[in-house]
């Protein structure tokens, strides 16, 4: 899912999914024909991708890596892609209307310097060892049980995800179409099992690079006329300053230095550190998910170039996502013509309406909203059950944005945006379960030596039973309440101690195989506890997150530098401890025990490094401007 993908995840934006289905049933939005026909294409052309390639994935370098020969800007389109599912659109668009723009931070801060990094830094090692996976670099670097407790954490994390970004889609769809959430899982779960397992990743990879497209052609729209009827970015400014009464909403780093003078309650050291290294290096440079991607590249030049590429686009995402959520805060309004106000799930939930349309639980209801912004009218609507006092959640920011400004044949589009977000999502996860179930689980510990065709029946197997699984968690998230919290949690609780034992083990040649196995499961068994102890004792947040204003943002943000620190800690003190590998073995593997191969010979303006200077000035320039 981390920077951004990930990321979302920590936001808490999509903490209980399951309360969205206490909503009114009647969409949000009718489809006329010329909609559907935009969607039934969509879902004809990505089945036809599958079937088209898949002649082309009988090995298992072909199914799993894609042959090695997607160009820097298909391999950089799909390394973006793939990051862009259900929570990216849905739930950075909802935190832009609760946050305000410091969600900007998450495609800046939180991946540009780390996505530069893998490109520049990593990829020589990642690529010229022609590993499968990154658990694969673990093994080659620590042993077996290291890249054990990896692939196995990120194969339960791949299925929880990949369920999530399912029921995800369904509730959208309920809540917008009207549509079955049994009709939404089945259509989607399908799909994507057909075109991952028939065409491998090289079938993801293309059509994340369809996504890719359809999801700025639909999604495109609703900014540019957003802004328009706004009055331009001044307008907007003005307008927001005077709904809220403040402009923190609209500066990414003047109020970071105080915990309490921003609307998400993070200090900047939080998000230097926290996001800016900890959770954005952990995710772009060791999620197999989105590094899958670049391993695929034909050569070592492309391989270093398409994060680069990614990079530019990925500052550009805010555009489509974050904005959309700051005009909502201005524009929705409800049928007599006042402003819609978002709440939280927990709103929602509280007040659910009875077959009167008048809350249940008034008490309940009153005691929810008097903690969010709405107004004392608005409150008074809601409980006496009025017109016009349906509550939406900050997720709907973008579908209530897009029913708004889209006319038929433009709505089909939109939505056909948000289904390719979340299919793009579900298959990057599926893809990525199946190669790391394969490689680094059932090769080495089920069947060691077996001919090259059985790896790529499993492969298809495993996609199959991956999506199956990813169903049923799908329903989980539907049964138990509060399931999403622990799969937010289980990211960060990963990614962290990853990030120590793959930097140590790529940086340090002291680092030794017992410090990388135990820095690994250690650090990840003491970010569980963190976790735990706040969830069991809220209490426990000022302590973790560092003030009791931390929002669930920030508590994942600084509970993820702890588990790097602690994670850190255990991995120089055993290696200090125990004998590390001869320098000779490390050859491939550790900076300065590697002859690099040379690089690519290319004119000046293709220069990996004379692009990454520009994505630093452009940085630099945004973060400049909208301080």
């Amino acid at each position: 899912m981390f920077a951004s993908l990930a990321a979302s995840i920590a936001t808490g934006s999509l903490a209980s999914l399951p309360a969205l289905l206490a909503l009114s049933t009647e969409p949000l939005a009718h489809l006329r024909l010329l909609d559907i026909l935009v969607i039934v294409t969509y879902f004809a052309m990505v089945l036809w991708i599958g079937f088209y390639l898949k002649g082309r994935s009988n090995t298992s370098e072909e199914f799993f890596m894609a042959g090695r020969e997607m160009t820097a800007w298909i391999a950089g389109l799909s390394f973006v892609s793939a990051n862009m599912g259900s929570l990216e659109l849905m739930g950075w668009a909802g935190s832009a209307y609760q946050y305000g723009i410091l969600a900007v931070n998450w495609y800046w801060v939180g991946a540009i310097p780390a996505m530069l990094f893998l490109g520049l830094m990593m990829m020589p090692f990642y690529y010229v060892s022609k590993i499968h996976s990154v658990p694969g670099y673990l093994n080659l670097r620590y042993g077996g049980e290291a890249r054990s407790v990896a692939a196995v954490a990120f194969a339960i994390e791949m299925i929880l995800m990949s369920g999530i970004n399912m029921f995800a889609m369904a509730v959208v769809m309920k809540v917008v179409l009207g549509w079955s959430l049994n009709f939404s899982i089945v259509v989607s779960s399908v799909a994507v099992a057909l075109y991952v397992g028939l065409g491998g990743l090289r079938s993801a990879i293309f059509n994340e690079v369809l996504q890719f497209v359809l999801i700025w052609g639909g999604a495109l729209l609703v900014p540019i006329l957003g802004l328009v009827q706004a009055g331009g970015p001044a307008g907007l400014k003005a307008r927001i300053i005077s709904t809220l009464g403040s402009d923190s909403y609209l500066h990414v780093w003047r109020d970071t230095g105080s915990f309490s003078a921003n609307p998400m309650g993070v200090h900047w050291t939080g998000i230097i550190f926290g996001l800016g290294f900890v959770i954005s290096f952990g995710y772009w440079t060791t999620d197999f998910l989105v590094v899958q991607r670049v391993l695929a590249a034909r050569n070592l030049h492309a391989a270093k170039m398409a994060p680069i590429i990614g990079s530019f686009f990925k500052m550009a995402v805010p555009f489509i996502v974050i904005l959309p959520g700051l005009l909502g805060l201005v524009l929705l309004q409800n049928p007599d013509g006042s402003r819609r106000q978002l709440v939280g799930e927990d709103v929602v939930t509280a007040c659910a309406a009875s077959s009167t349309g008048v809350p249940s639980n008034q008490a309940g209801c009153s005691a929810a909203m008097t903690k969010t912004n709405l107004t004392a009218d608005y409150q008074k609507k809601v409980l006496s059950g009025a017109p016009g006092s349906e509550l939406h959640t900050y997720n709907q920011a973008l579908p209530l944005m897009m029913v708004r400004y889209m006319g038929p044949g433009l709505l089909g589009l939109g939505i056909t945006a948000l289904i390719a977000g979340f299919m793009s999502g579900m298959a990057g996860n599926v893809s990525a379960f199946s190669t790391v179930w394969t490689y680094d689980i059932y090769k080495p510990l089920m069947r060691k030596s077996k001919p090259d065709s059985h790896y790529v029946m499993v492969g298809r197997m495993s996609i199959v039973v991956g999506v199956l699984v990813s169903i049923g968690a799908a329903y989980l998230v539907q049964q138990f309440h509060g399931i999403m919290d622990y799969v937010q949690a289980l990211f960060s609780i990963f990614v962290a101690p990853l990030l120590a034992a793959i930097l140590f083990g790529m940086f340090w040649k002291r680092a030794t195989r017992m410090a990388g196995f135990l820095g690994l499961l250690l650090g990840i068994i003491f970010s569980a506890g963190l976790f735990l102890w706040v969830k069991f004792n809220p209490a426990a947040l000022a302590i973790v997150a560092l003030s009791p204003d931390a929002k669930p943002m920030a508590e994942n943000v600084y509970r993820a530098g702890w588990a790097f620190l602690f994670a850190t800690l255990v991995i120089v003190v055993v290696s200090l401890l125990t004998k590390p590998r001869p320098v000779a073995e490390l050859d491939g593997l550790v900076y300065g025990a590697t002859k690099l191969p040379a690089a690519d010979a290319v004119p000046f303006y293709k220069s990996e490094w004379m692009w990454a200077s520009v994505v630093v000035v452009l940085f630099i320039a945004l973060n400049i401007i909208f301080w």
